[in-house]
C-alpha cells in the first residue's frame, strides 16, 4: 500500500494541469494494456528512455517546430 500512498502524494504535489493530464493519460493506457506488441517488445531501458522523452515533451521549452525539424533532416531529405 505505501507505492499506493507515495503515487497520490506525488500526484498531489503536481500544480501543472496539462502536466497531471499527460499522465493520467499515459497511466489510463498502460493499465488498460492498449500499448499492444511494440511496448511488450522493449527492454526495460528503451521503455524507460520512451517514459522520459514523453514527461520531457511536456515542457514546452523541450519541443522543436515543424521547420526547425525540417531544417535539421534537410540533407537526408535531399532538400
Amino acid at each position: 500500500m505505501k507505492t499506493k500512498e507515495a503515487f497520490h502524494e506525488l500526484i498531489d504535489k503536481i500544480e501543472s494541469e496539462e502536466v497531471l493530464k499527460g499522465y493520467f493519460e499515459l497511466i489510463k493506457r498502460l493499465n488498460s494494456n492498449q500499448t499492444g506488441k511494440l511496448w511488450d517488445a522493449l527492454s526495460s531501458e528503451e521503455k524507460d528512455e520512451l517514459l522520459l522523452s514523453y514527461e520531457e515533451s511536456l515542457d514546452p521549452k523541450n519541443l522543436l517546430t515543424h521547420e526547425e525539424v525540417k531544417a535539421q533532416h534537410d540533407k537526408w531529405l535531399g532538400k
